[in-house]
């Protein structure tokens, strides 16, 4: 038996065989010069765009698997292959030393990458690997035809490798693999957090040479200590086995919440909503006993397209959904999509900063024709189920009225041509920026229900970037100032009669489910495995 300690960086424990990522597994490139160097640098440009557009593939992929916020590793990886800085070093490499477009990449990277490791600073160090994760990808695009190594997983089994890019890690089959363990990263790597966000046991910085013998080779690993086991003795497989045992106990015993009603221990109910992407993901929400969809992301429904989806198109996929739930509430928000969203047909401006640009209802009232398309499509489905329709970005009165006036066409236009849908609609907004929360008894009296975007909210009110990893830590549901914020908006809410929701991340939160609670909130929205748990907990608290 081996053992290893490394650092734990996704709770659980897993034990099967092995499975090493091939190191060396692409040809030494040699410095070879280019006779056409105009030709090397249109070979550039076409990986480029189709890394990207691998890059655009797996995002949306994350988005469906694990979450927002996990997709925005793709998105960031985005930008450093269209890095300026990084793109003029390879263009500059190949017009000027007459580099293949393999070596220029290659080299560049190299540079690139030993320049911010060499940085005092984790998370600076942890973006090199990221570069040199970009380059590889280019690389495969321009050597192009070997086969990729997550092929070779046919069978459930522990994956080993010296690191792993978060693009490795969403194409494995999520159904075959027990573990990860890697010999470098971190805690906070991305390959990391989508391990926790699949619920996936996880152990990084082993410092071990790995072998490709190991292959078929048991392993166990505990991703709660950050132990690692090559060959495990019995009784290192039993312990695991217990402590595997008393996991799956505690999550069995949440099955007794199942078919319960959502309510305090005083007996205020709580409506407890899931999150959705994509039509097929209702199934989830009815697997793990959710009373209905608290947000239905209709963006993705845009997204791996050449053009616009039509209004029949979406009106099948809404449609879909509210039969699905069988009468169970169905909350649409309209397209929030923007520059940080890449989407080729939209034409959107590149941006400084994007969250704060040309995004969401934003776009929808400077271009009605697509909005239009898509309130129709809510408006017909709302005739076969309990549908409910979402404006996002929400920041003055003034956008609210521009859309109600726009649904209110659309709704005529459907009278007019004899189609059913709901005359009661109901119509809501996301409370997701302090101008919307701090107004929001202005807002309250046009709308009929709030759903508090935690995310969002956080991110404008803190000033805390939420794709940069080193203000974590800033960026937290729990600041006085965010909560504040969100108790406004139920209070007001609540004084002109519209219901308030939470989703994102915090609806979720065990440590803050008390709080909103406490404050009144009547729903919360959030990703389908933590419902259970979320019902449990609501069971044991006083709402007043």
């Amino acid at each position: 038996m081996k053992f290893v300690q490394g650092k734990g960086a996704s709770a659980g424990v897993a034990a099967g065989p092995i499975l090493v990522k091939p190191a060396g597994r692409k040809p030494e490139l040699r410095l070879d010069t280019c006779l056409d160097p105009q030709q090397e640098l249109k070979r550039f440009q076409a990986a480029q765009q189709q890394v990207l557009q691998t890059l655009e593939t797996l995002k949306e992929k994350a988005r469906e698997q694990v979450g927002e916020e996990e997709a925005g590793i793709f998105e960031v990886h985005q930008l450093m292959v269209q890095d300026p800085d990084l793109c003029e070093a390879i263009e500059g490499l190949i017009q000027g030393e007459h580099f293949t477009a393999e070596t220029a990449v290659r080299e560049a990277g190299k540079q690139f990458a030993a320049m911010l490791e060499a940085v005092d600073d984790e998370y600076m160090q942890a973006r090199g690997a990221d570069v040199r994760a970009v380059c590889g990808q280019l690389e495969e695009a321009l050597t192009a035809g070997e086969r990729n190594w997550t092929e070779l997983l046919t069978r459930p089994s522990i994956i080993c490798a010296d690191d792993l890019t978060p693009s490795e890690t969403l194409q494995l089959d999520k159904s075959l693999i027990l573990g990860f363990v890697t010999s470098g990263g971190s805690a906070n790597s991305h390959t990391a957090i989508l391990a926790r966000t699949m619920k996936i046991p996880a152990v990084v910085h082993t410092e071990i040479d790995l072998a490709e013998d190991w292959n078929g080779i048991l392993g166990a690993l505990d991703g709660s200590t950050g132990a690692f086991y090559l060959d495990p003795e019995p009784q290192v497989l039993e312990a695991l086995k217990e402590k595997q045992v008393q996991h799956r106990a505690a999550e069995d015993a949440l099955e007794q919440y199942r078919g319960k009603p959502t309510c305090t221990a005083d007996g205020r109910t709580i409506a407890l909503y899931g999150n959705i992407g994509q039509p097929e993901d209702v199934d989830l929400v009815l697997e793990n006993d959710g009373e209905g969809i608290g947000l239905f992301r209709s963006e993705f429904l845009y997204l791996g397209r050449e053009d616009y989806p039509t209004e029949e198109e979406l009106f099948a996929a809404y449609c879909t959904a509210a039969q699905e739930l069988e009468g169970r509430k169905l909350i649409i928000r309209t397209l929030d999509i923007g520059a940080d969203k890449k989407v080729e047909y939209f034409h959107l401006p590149e941006e400084e900063n994007p969250a704060l640009g040309f995004r969401a209802i934003r776009i929808c009232l400077k271009r009605p024709e697509i909005f239009y398309t898509q309130l129709r499509a809510i408006l017909r489905a709302s005739a076969y189920g309990d549908v409910a329709v979402m404006f996002p970005m929400i920041i003055s009165v003034e956008e609210v009225r521009a859309a109600k006036k726009l649904l209110e066409a659309a709704k005529a236009k459907l009278r007019e041509e004899g189609i059913p849908f709901d005359e009661d609609l109901e119509v809501g907004i996301m409370v997701e920026t302090p101008a919307a929360a701090l107004i929001s008894d202005a807002l309250a009296r046009e709308v009929d229900f709030f759903s508090i975007g935690t995310n969002d909210l956080v991110q404008y009110t803190l000033a805390v970037d939420r794709q940069n990893a080193s203000l974590e830590e800033l960026g937290k549901a729990s600041h006085g100032a965010v909560l504040r914020l969100i108790q406004m908006t139920i209070a007001n809410g609540h004084a002109a009669g519209c219901w308030v929701g939470i989703c994102g991340e915090a609806a979720a939160d065990p440590d803050l489910i008390p709080s909103f609670i406490a404050m009144g909130v009547d729903e919360l929205s959030m990703a389908p495995g933590k419902i259970l748990a979320a019902r449990k907990l609501i069971s044991t608290l006083r709402a007043r």
